[in-house]
């Protein structure tokens, strides 16, 4: 083999590599935060259990570990919501120490397809904290802003509550 010929195979699969990859990242966002009026370890005790989405966001009726153990990474849950539909997540990345977990959706209803996302509670300062909730996915079945607005509407409707919840 001639070292042109190593040179156009290698540039290729480079050029294969990086595209798959920023296939996998997903080429949408969407990345929400807000304030809540409590201290980020009081915060961290209800958004940081993986198996505990059911107790902050008004749409998610019931939250069940199906694989794995809760709170550590290839945990699978599987969420039911209010309307029937159900779906299925994986945890990729769990740190108490910083206070953020990853996940990816396995299966579920909403319009999207390569969605990762990132929780994260952090101090706000005077005793308050901060939760950002952060997204990359590629739309599916729907054209990107009906996948934009999906993921917004599904944040959005958590954090608010959150906010509900340590209102004072």
């Amino acid at each position: 083999m001639t070292t042109r010929t190593v040179l156009k195979t290698a540039l290729t699969a480079a050029i294969m590599l990086t595209s798959l990859s920023s296939l996998a990242a997903g080429a949408l966002s969407v990345d929400k935060q807000i304030t809540v009026n409590a201290n980020p370890a009081t915060v961290w005790k209800m958004v940081g259990n993986f198996n505990g989405l059911d107790v902050w966001h008004p749409v998610v009726v019931m939250s069940e570990i199906k694989t794995g153990q809760n709170n550590q990474p290839g945990a699978e849950r599987l969420l039911s919501l209010g309307n029937g539909a159900t779906i299925t997540e994986k945890l990729t990345a769990y740190s108490d120490a910083d206070t953020s977990y990853s996940y990816a959706i396995m299966a579920s209803p909403l319009p999207v397809k390569n969605y990762e996302s990132t929780i994260t509670v952090s101090s706000a300062g005077e005793g308050k904290a901060n939760v950002r909730w952060s997204s990359s996915f590629d739309a599916n079945g729907a054209d990107d802003q009906a996948a934009i607005d999906a993921i917004t509407g599904v944040y959005e409707g958590g954090l608010n509550q959150l906010q509900k919840d340590f209102a004072q």
